[in-house]
């Protein structure tokens, strides 16, 4: 009759042990979920800011005299199909990051040709609206970059937790999957060349 109330209360040791645990790991897979999901939203908000400028910024090139069409048509081609691409935060699929990744990088690509034909225009580049958009620019291109490292960072914090044992055992009962944060572009690890 003892050992049977003794193997009793191991048994109901082990589980409250076993349940604390896993509220304890579950609650913190929640929390960091809840600050990936947050730092998501800053990463959108930050690449909105900069397709906010845009529209200004190509209204002031487009008062330069001559200037180049095809370099602002691809400017605007580059914000449309950016800006059409949204991913939810609780859907962050490697795919859909790569697409997102890929659409951004076009429209980089096109402000910084822009930003080089610039170059050939000195009345442009005097045009103090110009200036001030060209530095908000830059700006928010710096919040950008600060803004997917702090993504990497909660995505690194979350996947270490989800990972880890005996978390691990509990993220797969209730759906926390590790995540895919923002990569280098292709190519990013080659310096570019300067030709002049």
């Amino acid at each position: 009759m003892k050992s049977r109330n003794l193997i009793l209360i191991v048994v109901v040791a082990f589980v409250l042990l076993l349940g604390g645990c896993g509220c304890n790991g579950y609650n913190k897979m929640v929390n960091l979920d809840e600050d990936v999901k947050a730092k998501w939203a800053n990463v959108q908000s930050d690449y909105q800011r900069r397709s906010d400028l845009i529209p200004n910024l190509v209204n002031t090139v487009k008062g330069a005299a001559n200037f180049e069409q095809e370099t602002l048509t691809k400017v605007v081609e580059a914000r449309a199909k950016a800006t059409s691409v949204n991913i939810n935060a609780g859907d962050l699929t490697p795919e859909k990051m790569a697409q997102f990744q890929q659409a951004q990088g076009e429209l980089s690509g096109a402000l910084s040709r822009l930003l080089v034909t610039v170059e050939k225009y000195p009345e442009l580049k005097a045009n103090q609206n110009f200036q001030d958009l060209q530095k908000q620019l830059e700006g928010t291109e710096n919040r950008i970059k600060v803004s997917r490292n702090d993504f990497n960072s909660a995505v690194q914090g979350y996947n270490t937790t989800v990972r880890r044992f005996p978390n691990n055992l509990f993220a797969g009962m209730f759906g926390f999957k590790v995540r895919d944060g923002f990569k280098a572009d292709p190519g990013a690890e080659r310096a570019p060349e300067v030709k002049f």
